[in-house]
């Protein structure tokens, strides 16, 4: 039986230039109503993390949380899935440096932009400011990386930065780990640590 992850394969298919009509069926046979819009999978494993910690089924609310492979791809999802194209609802987060990107995207497709929420640097740094370093290496420690946690800060580029800066650059240092702590990083806040726009993202759907 299809589900909202053959959704999301032929959404982001029909964003590279494929047919759209398998994914305008799947939303009708699916109930889709909402794309949360986000730049890559990190953020995808925090925001579908915090949801099922809450409680929340968003596939059964008929939402479909969609990585789109970066900031500068918005106006083209926002115009497939947005008012010119499946007309769904709009939602998401965005990079405050990534900002005017999103808010080109959404104009240019008739979107409204209220329901895109701001990081100050990425949802990573949101996550760290949140928790705290100190309960960030021990989440670290607890997965096994605490090793190549020191070697990375050995670095000689790493000399003199701040701890939160240093813990955000070792995320993005190894392909998937990002992923892995966008999950292990929800998993590990209290519920009155969750950031602002992550919290009022899940708020609005």
């Amino acid at each position: 039986m299809a589900d909202i992850r053959a959704f999301r394969d032929e959404v982001i298919d029909w964003a590279a230039g494929g047919p759209g009509e398998a994914a305008g069926d799947l939303a009708v046979r699916l109930g889709v109503r909402t794309a949360v819009l986000l730049e890559g999978p990190s953020d995808l494993a925090a925001v579908e993390t915090l949801a099922a910690r809450r409680g929340r089924d968003l596939a059964a609310e008929g939402v479909c949380v969609v990585p789109m492979g970066g900031a500068m791809s918005v106006g083209r999802y926002a115009g497939l899935l947005g008012p010119p194209g499946l007309g769904l609802r709009l939602a998401g987060l965005c990079d405050e440096r990534e900002q005017p990107f999103y808010d080109r995207g959404l104009q240019r497709a008739g979107a409204p932009r209220e329901d895109f929420f701001v990081c100050v640097s990425d949802l990573e740094d949101e996550l760290i400011r949140a928790l705290g370093p100190a309960k960030v290496e021990e989440v670290v420690k607890a997965e096994g990386d605490f090793r190549a946690w020191q070697t990375f800060l050995n670095q000689p580029a790493q000399h003199g930065r701040p701890r939160q800066q240093q813990l955000r650059r070792f995320l993005g240092t190894k392909k998937g780990r990002k992923i892995r702590y966008g999950h292990l990083l929800v998993e590990a806040l209290d519920p009155e640590q969750t950031p602002a726009p992550l919290d009022d993202l899940l708020t609005s759907l």
